[in-house]
C-alpha cells in the first residue's frame, strides 16, 4: 500500500480504502478527561467508522503505575494489539471522536511508532469531519480474530523524570509543553486533583490545538514549520514533548514528524508526575505554584 507511511490521511482516502478491504485496521482511539463526563467506549458502540475497533488507552497501559495510562510493556502492547487483529504488516489508521478533530488519536499514533510499527496514520479531521462530510457510521461491531503482533520498544523516545531533571542543566533537548497556555502559565486550573498549574523551567508553550485548523484538520507542513519557528523550536535539534499525562503532547510529535523531524521523545509522566516530584523552584508559575 503506497500510502502506508503517510502520517496523516484524508477521509476520502480512507473511505475508498475501506471498500477495497486491504490489510488495514481502523481504530477509534477516543479518550476524554474525566471532567468531560464522556464515555468513549459507549459512544463507540453507538457510532463509529464501519469496521473500526476500539483502542482503550486506559487498558493498554502499565496498570502498576500510579500515573495515568503510562506506556505498557512490549508484551502487554503486543497482546492488546494482536487481539485487535493487527499484525506487523497491518496498516493502522487511528481517529477519535473529539470536538477538536484530534485529541487522543495522536497518542496512539505515537504508541504504535514507539513500539516499532511505522505503518500507522491519523485520519485528518477525525470522526467529527467524517460525519460532517456525510460519510457512513455504524453501530455494528465484529470482534477481530486475534493474531500475533511483535512489539519492539524504542526507549530513546521515552523520557523519565530523571531525564527531565538532568536536562534542566545539560539542555540536551528542547522541551515543548502542549497544555493550554493558561495551565502552562499557572493561571488556569489543572483538570486533575492535587496538581497546580505551571511549567518546567525552560520549556516552551505550544498548545496542542495550535496544530489544528479552524475546521479541526492538522495544519499543512509549511504552517506547522512556521508555528515551530515562531515558538523558537529548532527542528534540527532533539525535542521532547509533554502535557498533563502525555496524550495531547503527541500532537507536537506528529507535527514535528510531518516537518521531517526524525523522532520526538515524550515525557510519559507529564506534568502530573513533574508537579508531584519537583522541588518548588522547578515549578514555574504566575499563579500559586508549589509550596512546601
Amino acid at each position: 500500500m503506497a500510502l502506508q507511511s503517510r502520517a496523516v490521511l484524508t477521509s476520502k482516502w480512507l473511505s475508498e480504502s475501506i471498500k477495497v478491504q486491504g490489510k488495514m485496521r481502523v481504530l477509534d482511539t477516543s479518550w476524554y478527561l474525566p471532567k468531560l463526563r464522556r464515555n468513549a467506549k459507549s459512544e463507540f458502540k453507538k457510532r463509529h467508522i464501519p469496521g473500526a475497533a476500539f483502542f482503550d488507552i486506559d487498558q493498554c497501559c502499565d496498570k502498576t503505575s500510579p500515573l495515568d495510562h503510562m506506556l505498557p510493556s512490549e508484551k502487554i502492547f503486543a497482546d492488546y494489539v494482536g487481539n485487535l487483529g493487527i499484525e506487523s504488516d497491518t496498516h493502522v489508521v487511528v481517529y477519535d471522536a473529539s470536538d477538536f478533530g484530534a485529541f487522543s488519536a495522536p497518542r496512539v499514533w505515537w504508541m504504535f511508532r514507539v513500539f516499532g510499527h511505522s505503518s500507522v496514520s491519523l485520519l485528518n479531521g477525525g470522526l467529527k469531519n467524517w460525519e460532517l462530510e456525510g460519510r457512513a457510521v455504524s453501530d455494528q461491531y465484529t470482534r477481530p480474530a486475534p493474531t500475533e503482533f511483535k512489539a519492539s520498544l524504542n526507549r530513546s523516545w521515552i523520557k523519565t523524570y530523571e531525564d527531565m531533571l538532568d536536562n534542566l542543566h545539560t539542555r540536551k533537548f528542547q522541551v515543548v509543553d502542549a497544555r493550554p497556555a493558561g495551565r502552562f502559565k499557572g493561571l488556569d486550573p489543572e483538570p486533575r486533583d492535587n496538581t497546580e498549574p505551571g511549567h518546567i523551567p525552560g520549556s516552551i508553550s505550544i498548545p496542542f490545538n495550535s496544530f489544528l485548523s479552524p475546521s479541526s484538520h492538522f495544519l499543512p507542513k509549511d504552517q506547522l514549520e512556521a508555528l515551530f519557528a515562531r515558538a523558537g523550536v529548532d527542528l534540527s535539534r532533539p525535542l521532547c514533548v509533554l502535557c498533563g499525562s502525555a496524550v495531547t503532547a503527541c500532537h507536537v510529535a506528529l507535527a514535528a514528524h510531518e516537518c521531517g523531524h526524525p523522532g520526538v521523545s515524550v515525557y510519559d509522566g507529564g506534568w502530573s508526575e513533574w508537579y508531584t516530584r519537583a522541588v518548588p523552584e522547578n515549578v514555574i508559575s504566575e499563579g500559586r505554584g508549589k509550596h512546601l
